[in-house]
C-alpha cells in the first residue's frame, strides 16, 4: 500500500481516521487478509461446502496441524485466510456464543445472529486505543431454520452475505470465475469441483490441491470435514 508522507500522521494509531475518513490499520489488516491461502464457500441445494487451500512453508511441514476450516456448532462451520493466531480468538469467541445461545434458549443459533455477534466483537478493536484489529476474515457457512447461508467477514467489522465467495489470495480472480460458473440449485459434487477449480484459479502453485480441505453442513446432516481419500477422489475428478 502506498503512503504519502502526509499520511504518515494517521498511520499510528487505530482511533485516528485520516482526512479522507480512512483507518489505515483496518486496511492494513485486510492487507494480512490478502496475502493469506484461498479458501471459498459455496452454498448448494442441500446446504454449504468450505474449501481451504493450506499453505506450507516447508516441505517438511506437516499440514495436518494448519487449522483452516473449524466447526462452530454441528450446524455451522467457517473458513479463514489471514493470521491463524487471530482466527482461532474469532473462532472460540463463536463458538461460546453459538453455546450461550442454546442453553439460553434451548435452540441452535440462527446464521445471522452468530455473524452479527462476531462482527461486533471485531468492531470493538477498531474503535478503541491500545488493541489492533484481527488481522483474518472469515467465511462462515451453515444451514439454520431459513436455509443454508455463506456470509463473509472484514477486519472492520463489516459482513456481506454470498452464494458463492473466497477470501485470500486472488480473490478478485476467484469470484470472477465464481460469477460466471455458479449456478442456483447446484448439486454437491458440482459445488465441490466449482471450489476446488475456483482454488485453482487462486494459486500459481500447481500443487495447490494437495493440501485441500473440504467441509460440509446440509440441512440433515452435520457439519463433517472430508477425509483426505474423499477429497482425492474429487480432484482426480477434476483432473480428468
Amino acid at each position: 500500500m502506498d503512503m504519502q508522507p502526509g499520511q504518515m500522521a494517521y498511520d499510528r494509531a487505530i482511533t485516528v481516521f485520516s482526512p479522507d475518513g480512512r483507518l489505515f490499520q483496518v486496511e492494513y489488516a485486510r492487507e494480512a487478509v490478502r496475502r493469506g491461502s484461498s479458501t471459498a464457500g459455496i452454498i448448494f441445494k442441500d446446504g454449504v461446502i468450505l474449501v481451504a487451500e493450506k499453505r506450507t512453508s516447508s516441505k517438511l511441514a506437516d499440514a495436518r496441524f494448519i487449522e483452516k476450516l473449524s466447526e462452530i456448532d454441528t450446524h455451522v462451520g467457517c473458513a479463514t485466510a489471514g493470521l491463524m493466531a487471530d482466527a482461532r480468538v474469532l473462532v472460540d469467541y463463536a463458538r461460546t456464543a453459538s453455546q450461550v445461545n442454546k442453553i439460553s434458549y434451548n435452540e441452535k443459533i440462527p446464521i445471522d445472529v452468530l455473524i452479527k455477534k462476531i462482527c461486533d466483537y471485531e468492531q470493538q478493536y477498531t474503535q478503541y486505543g491500545g488493541v489492533r484489529p484481527f488481522g483474518t476474515s472469515l467465511i462462515v457457512g451453515g444451514v439454520d431454520d431459513e436455509g443454508p447461508h455463506v456470509f463473509e467477514t472484514d477486519p472492520s467489522g463489516s459482513y456481506s452475505a454470498y452464494r458463492a465467495t473466497s477470501i485470500g489470495g486472488n480473490r478478485a480472480a476467484v469470484m470472477e470465475f465464481f460469477e460466471e460458473k455458479y449456478r442456483d440449485g447446484m448439486s454437491l459434487d458440482d459445488a465441490i469441483m466449482l471450489g476446488l477449480e475456483g482454488i485453482t484459479k487462486a494459486s500459481d502453485d500447481s500443487q495447490a490441491l494437495l493440501n485441500v480441505e473440504i467441509a460440509i453442513i446440509e440441512k440433515d446432516h452435520p457439519y463433517r470435514e472430508l477425509s483426505k481419500d474423499e477429497v482425492e477422489k474429487y480432484i482426480n475428478k477434476k483432473g480428468k
